[in-house]
């Protein structure tokens, strides 16, 4: 079980960075601002591998195939829910 765990944090960390790349067409590096920090690819490296940990440890695969199909739908769905949280907020402000 630990082994799956591992496997699916690398799996959605790296979705998380290929969706960073596909979004942003670079790699960009967490910075500190005066009024926040911007965590840069890290912010969906760290998304897309909680949620692919998150989906596996509910769904439990019992193969490598399952564990790697699970880890990258949930590393696309990190994002995505990411995406949606962050048009909401302008639409909101738009108001």
């Amino acid at each position: 079980m630990l082994v799956d765990i591992i496997f699916s944090l690398v799996i959605g960390g790296t979705v998380g960075i290929v969706g960073h790349v596909r979004k942003h067409g670079k790699i960009i590096m967490p910075r500190k601002t005066k009024r926040f920090i911007y965590l840069g690819f890290l912010e969906d490296l760290l998304l897309g591998a909680v949620a692919a940990l998150i989906l596996i440890l509910y769904t439990a695969p019992n193969l490598l195939v399952e564990n790697i199909l699970f880890s990258v739908i949930a590393g696309m769905g990190g994002d995505a829910v990411l995406s949606k949280i962050k048009l909401n907020q302008t639409e909101k402000n738009n108001e």
